[in-house]
């Protein structure tokens, strides 16, 4: 009862990360690609794993969570006061944009469900999240959230099954690393919609009060059932060719396995817009109250009292969240647009994190000698700090070729910029590393 319990609560971070992006992206890749691009969403998995398990394991063993520490090494001077905001700023305008998709995906999921006016679904759905944050703590919404994934991987894993995939394609797909004409910047979609930086500050705040063995087992039990999810919205992608549309792939259910399908997927498209429309909106107001409030920084139980869960600071961040996300739905913005703005935002603070999370559980001083990363963590997590950077200089690139109204860059130039920037990173970042490892 005590494991099922610690699955439940950190199924937050699954429901966060399996929003309408996933779907979107996940969805796109079977519909261009088969299972192909399997092998994508379970590297995407273990990477979120990983970056996940160091920013709890920074909370548990050091008493500081990710903000604080990254407040704390900034401290003092100009930067103490830039970097801190400007993360708390990225977070805040992700989460933003991510709530607009995450409203706009679950109404759609409601309208095909149910047939009635958007207008009133989207207050519903956002009158609902309001309800939960206003009245439920971190760890009942956690709870909550917890029942929600699990019938959201019901929904998407029958319909994936009915389908029946052939289990070798499955496997090839799943185990052998492929990349088809047009999917490169598709496979890093796919891992910038599992890795989701606002998702580490809300792993990291959470995990106050648990112990190491409890929140590696949860942890990895929900988010490797979250990964499985996201394969099987792949396969259900495999239904319809491009281009993708919700109502398509709800139409295309319906001829191959009957109007039972297209049902359980609006559903399903339901549970994950409202599972994330609640996260976001949670995991903003957690990472302000860890980079503003001045509790914590030596380890105490918690966040000063004005950032408590009922303060009305901690309720107007969410608040402010939310409230953005609800406009743009209303507005009737079209969840896919919302959903890539969300995750070019987020893909420039995701490396910052990454490198960040690297150093601080290699830092003897912060995490004592039983703390720090051993050699093989140390090796998947300098592969997944890797591809993080190459996905945030590929987001980079994008968003100022689009700035200045340029033609977006080829697949082949934008590879080529991030892998060098991942060459020029490597080496400092391996002496640092090094460097606090050492320290006493």
């Amino acid at each position: 009862m005590k494991r099922l319990v610690s699955v439940l609560f950190w199924s937050v971070i699954a429901a966060a990360f399996i929003g309408p992006g996933t779907v979107t992206t996940a969805a796109s890749a079977g519909a261009g690609h088969g299972f192909r691009l399997l092998w994508a969403l379970a590297f995407s998995t273990v990477a979120c794993l990983v970056l996940q398990e160091a920013s709890a394991r920074l909370t548990v063993v050091s008493g500081r969570d990710l903000g604080q520490a990254i407040r704390e090494r900034f401290r003092g001077g100009g930067l103490g006061v830039v970097v801190p905001a400007a993360v708390l700023g990225a977070v805040v305008l992700g989460c933003a944009a991510y709530e607009a998709g995450n409203l706009l995906g679950g109404v759609v999921g409601a309208v095909l469900a149910t047939g009635l006016p958007r207008f009133w679904l989207t207050l519903a759905a956002a009158g609902g999240a309001f309800v939960l944050l206003w009245l439920g703590t971190t760890h009942t919404v956690s709870r909550i959230l917890g029942g929600v994934v699990a019938f959201m991987g019901v929904a998407f894993l029958i319909t994936a099954v009915r389908l029946f995939p052939d289990p070798t394609s499955l496997l090839r797909g799943t185990l052998i690393p492929s990349l088809p004409p047009g999917s490169p910047l598709l496979v890093m979609g796919l891992i910038g919609t599992t890795v989701v930086p606002y998702n580490l500050f809300l792993g990291s705040g959470i995990a106050r009060g648990q112990t190491l063995g409890e929140l590696r087992f949860g942890l990895g039990v929900a988010v490797v059932l979250g990964g499985v999810i996201s394969m099987a919205v792949l396969v259900v992608g495999t239904a319809i060719g491009p281009p993708l549309a919700f109502e398509d792939l709800g139409r295309a259910l319906r001829a191959r396995l009957g109007g039972w399908a297209e049902s359980l997927f609006a559903y399903g498209l339901l549970a994950a817009g409202l599972s994330s429309a609640i996260t976001a909106p949670l995991a903003a107001a957690v990472t302000a109250s860890s980079l503003l409030s001045p509790g914590g920084s030596e380890g105490d139980d918690g966040p000063d009292p004005r950032w408590r869960e009922a303060s009305w600071r901690f309720r107007g961040v969410w608040l402010l969240v939310l409230l953005t996300g609800m406009g743009f739905s209303l507005a009737d913005v079209r969840p896919i647009p919302a959903i890539i703005l969300a995750q070019a935002l987020n893909g420039v603070l995701l490396p910052f994190v990454a490198v960040f999370l690297l150093l601080v559980v290699n830092d003897a001083r912060l995490m004592g000698r039983g703390g720090l990363n051993g050699p093989f963590s140390n090796t998947v997590m300098g592969v997944v700090v890797a591809v993080t950077v190459l996905l945030g200089t590929l987001n980079v690139c994008r968003a100022v070729a689009s700035a200045a109204g340029l033609a977006a860059p080829s697949e082949t130039h934008l590879l080529l910029v991030a892998g060098l920037a991942v060459a020029v990173l490597a080496y400092p970042l391996g002496r640092a590393v090094l460097s606090r490892r050492r320290a006493r």
